[in-house]
This record gives structure tokens, sequence and C-alpha cells, in this order.
């Protein structure tokens, strides 16, 4: 037995030393691995920003070329152009596709330099402009167009913000862009978004922080974030964004335009990249945003065409109805002041106010129409547990602006379980977030999820018909953040929850009077929640305000009727 002792303890000193061999060589081969993705990263980034850098620079010069062939171009008159006036003087030949092209890729570099709201200058463009006088029978006809830049062009990346789906070229061009060259409108340049889609701020690792057209210093909100602040800064009378819990009319408030998120599967979304595919409890959808909403509408005219119905045989075939449009009847209006969750900032409500003061002065029957029930943490819970487990999984590095969600989208569900029961006394709503990012357990629990929001439409819509209304006058989030902020989810999401089709009109900009204000708002709950809303929105004297425009599901029309009567009335009081 003694005689062994020593080779016992040699053989023990042995497991020990190559234990401790294998845990290092183990943790060597780990920050090898991760090294070796950053780097990886930083290429592809590298290579993106220089094929963005590269695409502005070929654009500048080609500007520069067609300027000093072209000296008596008048670039500032037709930046002052309407959509449609613009595209009734190039039918008539007035204007040449040439000169409005050049002028408005002029203006988008200035705006660019000022904003970081574009990704690539599509440079196909060049090559579209002289052909397009064979679609000059298109609707669109010489409109230059923008798109974000999850949209698919052919030959060019749609990340949505992620270094992983960089070097990931589109194949072929999305349904939307094809019907837009098909009504000679001519895509060209794709623009900005926060990583991952889901921010109300505008950055990301790979293309960095859009800011806002009006105040650099505030963000152009998310995630359509660099349509609106192109569009916001002139450097384009017409894009298309996308919309999953306000991403197409929070960044249309921020930023002073009109923005229209229709009803998911009126607009074709192949070739639109989500973050994720597959999640099908909030609907996204694509849609118009421009300077005005009879833009909006004749964008929507020129795409709910045969030609998408034939490309895309999911979307229904419902041609744009003018006849809805144009009408003059006399409208039945809810009117929604907040929705008992997020208490307006005093600059929401009093847009609200200020608009239903001006629809009844005109003849239309105003509402006062409550939610029919409290907002229920049911749709955060959809919202959240459709994104969380994979939202995050995607590789490089994080953005600033999204690093309190990352953290909370990692936490262990046994901790969040227990905060959540922690701090349900004291933050009910907290606590029912917290709850919701744990997910769903099974496939049954996801059912019953669906199941809730057939329900919770089903009563909405009975709620409305007892109201007697066609449509819904309500807040929309503003004036525009301060950058790194993203709170304040409930008055946009829940039209997502819905599918019901809904719009902003900018209608006001931010009182002294409304700040002054502002300092003595507290919430409704008085919890974090409210102190970040009211961080995020401080400092907006002179922001655009805006309100939202609701109809029910497929009357895309009627809400963008409503629209144009807000917007048409809010000129006329200005006057």
């Amino acid at each position: 037995h003694l005689a062994f002792n020593p080779i016992l303890k040699m053989d023990n000193w042995t497991a020990a030393l190559l234990t401790g061999v294998a845990c290092i060589v183990g943790y060597l081969v780990v920050l090898v691995k991760k090294i070796n993705s950053l780097r990886q990263a930083e290429e592809k980034i590298k290579r993106a920003r220089n094929r963005r850098e590269q695409s502005l620079q070929r654009a500048e010069q080609a500007v520069l070329r067609y300027k000093e062939s072209h000296p008596t171009t008048d670039s500032a008159l037709i930046l002052t152009l309407s959509l449609s006036e613009l595209t009734q003087q190039l039918k008539d030949g007035s204007l040449s596709p040439e000169d409005v092209f050049y002028s408005y890729m002029e203006k988008t570099l200035a705006v660019n330099k000022k904003l970081n709201c574009c990704t690539e200058v599509l440079l196909e463009s060049l090559d579209q402009l002289k052909t397009v006088g064979s679609n000059k029978d298109g609707l669109l006809y010489g409109v230059p167009v923008s798109i974000k830049e999850n949209i698919a062009f052919k030959d060019h990346d749609c990340s949505c913000g992620v270094i992983i789906n960089l070097d990931q070229p589109a194949e072929k061009d999305s349904v939307l862009v094809q019907i837009l060259k098909k009504q000679g409108a001519i895509p060209f340049v794709k623009t900005n978004l926060p990583q991952a889609l889901l921010s109300y701020d505008c950055s990301n690792p790979i293309y960095g922080q859009t800011v806002n057209p009006h105040n650099p210093q505030k963000t152009s909100g998310g995630s359509s974030g660099g349509e609106a602040a192109l569009i916001g800064g002139g450097g384009s009378l017409l894009g298309i964004g996308t919309d999953l819990g306000g991403s197409i009319r929070i960044p249309a408030s921020f930023s002073g335009i009109c923005g229209f998120k229709p009803t998911a599967g009126r607009l074709s979304s192949q070739g639109v990249r989500p973050i994720y595919r597959g999640q099908k409890s909030v609907l996204s959808s694509p849609g118009p945003m421009a300077r005005d909403v009879d833009s909006l509408a004749l964008c929507m005219q020129a795409l709910l065409c045969d030609h998408m119905f034939s490309l895309d045989p999911t979307v229904p075939p419902l041609p744009f109805n003018m006849e809805i449009y144009r009408s003059s009847r006399p409208l039945r209006i809810g009117y929604l002041e907040n929705d008992g969750y997020t208490q307006p900032s005093p600059s929401m409500a009093r847009g609200v106010r200020e608009v239903k003061a001006l629809l009844e002065q005109a003849g239309h029957t105003v509402r006062d129409t409550h939610t029919h029930k409290p907002y229920n943490n049911h749709f955060q819970a959809f919202f959240l547990c459709a994104n969380e487990p994979f939202l995050f999984r995607k590789g490089g590095p994080e953005d600033p602006c999204l690093k309190g969600q990352f953290h909370r989208y990692r936490l262990p569900k046994w901790y969040k379980t227990i905060r959540s029961f922690l701090l349900k006394p004291k933050s009910p709503r907290i606590s029912a977030n917290i709850r919701a990012l744990c997910g769903v357990r099974s496939v049954p629990d996801l059912w019953k999820q669906h199941a809730a929001v057939e329900d919770y439409i089903h009563e909405t819509i009975a709620h409305w018909r007892s109201c007697n209304i066609d449509v819904l006058l309500c807040p929309v989030i503003g004036p525009a953040y301060n950058l790194f902020y993203c709170t304040a989810l409930s008055y946009t999401i829940v039209y997502n929850l819905l599918n019901f089709p809904v719009g902003v009109v900018t209608v006001s900009t931010v009182t002294s009077k409304d700040e002054e204000e502002l300092k003595h708002c507290n919430g409704y709950y008085q919890d974090m929640w409210d102190k970040l809303f009211k961080e995020a929105v401080a400092g907006g004297e002179g922001l655009p305000v805006a309100v939202q425009c609701v109809a029910l599901p497929w009357q895309d029309e009627l809400c963008l009727r409503f629209m144009k009567e807000v917007e048409q009335l809010v000129k006329q009081s200005k006057k």
C-alpha cells in the first residue's frame, strides 16, 4: 500500500495538470474564435461602409457632371413642387426626368452629410434613368423614390442593421420595387434603420446614428428613421418604409412628415426582409412616407395595380378606390386623447384637442370614445415574446441605443420570473413587461395568445360599432425623443395588433407652454417608464406634433381620406 502511494499521488497530479491544460486550451480556443468572429464582423462593416462611400462619391461625380452640362436647371424650384405637381409637369414634358433626378440626388447627398440617413446610393438608378421613358404612362413616371434598407433591391444587402446579414445581396427586386419601376418611379437610395429594426431610435453598428432633420440632438425615430429624416430634410419626396409597432408612424411624427401603415396584406411583403420570419403575433406592413397625404394616396394608387396582384397572388386584388378617397361626406369620428396606459405629453394631447375642434367646426360628428377596455398587457406580451428568442442572437457588436434591451433579453428566465413577482405590487406595468419577456412555454400557450388577439380585435370592432364611428382620432407619441430612448409603445403597436390601417399627419409644433406643462407630468403609474418618457421628450420646443388617424381593416382609402381632411383643416386654420 505504501509502495503504491507515490504512484497514486503522481497520477492525481498528472490528471490535475492535464485537466488544467485542457481548460486553458479550451479557453484559448473560445477566445480565438471570439477574436476571429469580431475581426470578421469588423471586416464586414468596413466593406459595407466602403460600398456606401463609393456609391456616394460616384453619385456626387454624376451630379457635378450633369450640372456642368445643364447649368440652367432650376433645382430650387423642382424641390419645392409637391408630388402631384411634379408628376403633372413630368407628364406634360415641362420637366425632364433627368432634371428632377439630379436635383433630388444633389439634395439627398447634402441632407445625408448632415443627418447620416442613407445606407447606399442605388447606382443602377443612373442606368434606369436612361430607359425610364418606356414607362411614361406610369403614375410615378420620373419620380425618384427612396426605400428603407430592408426592402430588397437586386444585388444589394438587406442587413436590417445586423452584421451577420451583410454580404448577402438580394437575388431579385422585391415586388414593391418591381411595381415602382413599372410605374415609372426610380428607386435611387436606401435609407438607414436601427439594429434589428426594433427601436424608436435610428442607429446601428454598420451605418451609425441618424439624427432628426429639425434638431440634430434628437432622433429621427425608428425603425423607418432614415426615410423620415431624408424626406423631412427635403432629400426625397416619396419613400417606402415598414411598420411593426409604429415604425412608419413614429419617425413620421418625429420628423414632421406624413406616414401611412396600410392594413397588413394590402401591399405585398415579398422581398421585404423582417429580422425574423414566421412571427405572426403582431403584423408588419410596408407603407408610403411623404410630405403630404395626396402623395401617400398617389403611391397607394400606383402600387395597388394588376401587376402587383399578378406578381403576388396572396395580395387581395383590391385596386385603390379613388371615389372613397375624394368623398366629401361628413364623417363620424371617434376621439381619444389618451389610452389610459401612457400619459401623453402636453403637445400630444393639445394636438388632438385642436384637431377635434377643427373637425367639429367643419361639420363632422366627433364623439369622445374611451378605449373599450384599458390597455392590456397581453399585446405587450405578444410583441416581446415574439421577438425575445431570436432578436439578439445574430452576432456582432451591439448598438448603444439597444444596450438596455439587450440586457433585459439576456436575463435568465428564473431571474425574470422572480423579479416580475417582486415588482408587481409597486410597478405592475413593468412587472407584466418582465413576465412577458419569459416567453410562452408551449404551443398551446401560443395558441391561447393568438385566440386572445382575435378576441381583442372582435371586441374593438364591436366597440366602434356601438359608438357608431367611421374613424378614430388619437395621439401618436412625440415630440422627437432625445437619443438612446425607447419607451411608450402603447399608442402605436395596438393598431398593428388590431391590423387597422392608420396614418400620421403633422398638425402643430411644441410650444414653450407645452414644455412648462411637461415639468408637472408624472405619468399614470409614476414608475420608471413614466420617468423615461418624460426625459425622452424633454427639450422639444419647436419640434413637430402629429396625430394618428385610424380606420377599420381594409378601409385604407377611408383612413387616407380622413388624414387628408385633417391636413386641409390644419392648413386652413394657419392661414
